[in-house]
């Protein structure tokens, strides 16, 4: 399997544990001219941006360790953009999550940042 097949793979187990946790997706890998964000979804009004991360081992640190600053800003931006395209607002109820998933095992952070 190649490095785009796990990543399709993994982001699949992140879509299922959101849905069975009653989250609605909207968007699978969201891409503009400022990045992409994994998935968009929907959950009690309010608009949830997510980010999906996943390590094999732990060489370099877990999953949720790999959402760095820098990545947070540009999903940040990534997240604006989306709102002002596609709500022509910023004034919506929204939240940033991480789902690092370790080998098997799914951890989520709601408003992770």
């Amino acid at each position: 399997m190649n490095k785009r097949q796990l990543g399709q793979e993994n982001e699949y187990l992140a879509l299922k544990y959101l849905t069975d946790k009653g989250y609605k997706i909207i968007k699978r890998n969201y891409r503009c001219k400022l990045g992409e964000i994994d998935l968009i979804a929907k959950k009690n009004n309010r608009i949830i941006f997510i980010e999906v991360k996943y390590r094999s081992n732990s060489r370099y640190g877990n999953s949720i360790e790999a959402v760095n600053k820098r990545k947070q800003q540009v999903i940040r931006q990534v997240a604006r953009y989306y709102l002002l395209t596609n709500y022509h607002s910023l004034e919506i109820p929204i939240s940033f999550d991480v789902i690092g998933i370790d080998k098997d095992k799914i951890t989520h952070i709601e408003n992770g940042f």
